[in-house]
């Protein structure tokens, strides 16, 4: 993987991570570990020769692992293994990139940070459990489906694909869900 690295150590290697990775198919875990273990500072070079922002490498690395565990049921061990994990990884680069390009198409730098409310206009306790059983109330008009989705994706947080790992459903029939689940609570709260 390494351009420096002389063409049969490479080839060596090819091999032994094949060999781990059709052991790790057929279940041997500590084939499966050993591979992980091999594979992880070559993914992380990879990572590094390709994304300037060192704060990222880590994040993109952990995306690659977690990408192979989910995919490599997909590996054809007739082929080599080189040239798979460089797609899986070149693939999760090209996804970090997307993100932080969605992420600073949205963004605006600001000299000084304004104030979001003054002292008079903050809620007092007494508000915010009025504002928590007015929420309440929407969730409880929502069907089960709605309220799952609206807990997973607005409440704790989780992404659409998170969210459709834990509930089964595709990310577009969430995006679908929340939005209907949105209409209908704000109709309740008005």
């Amino acid at each position: 993987m390494t351009q420096h690295e002389p063409q049969s150590s490479r080839a060596a290697r090819d091999e032994l991570w094949r060999d781990w990775m059709r052991a790790a198919q057929d279940g041997d875990n500590s084939a499966y570990t050993r591979l992980l273990a091999d594979i992880l500072p070559v993914v992380r070079a990879m990572v590094r020769r390709k994304w300037r922002n060192a704060n990222d490498v880590e994040d993109i690395v952990q995306d690659v692992l977690l990408s192979i565990h989910v995919v490599r049921h997909t590996y054809d061990p007739g082929r080599p293994f080189g040239p798979w994990l460089s797609t899986i990884t070149a693939r999760r680069i090209a996804d970090a990139a997307r993100r932080t390009s969605a992420r600073s198409a949205n963004e605006t730098t600001v000299e000084i940070m304004p104030e979001t409310s003054l002292q008079d206009e903050t809620k007092s306790d007494q508000d915010v459990l009025d504002d928590h059983g007015e929420i309440q109330r929407a969730l409880a008009g929502l069907s089960a489906t709605q309220r799952q989705a609206i807990k997973l994706m607005k409440i704790q947080g989780l992404s659409l694909e998170e969210a459709s790992a834990v509930t089964g459903k595709s990310v577009s029939a969430l995006k679908v869900t929340v939005h209907r689940a949105m209409k209908v609570m704000r109709r309740i709260l008005e």
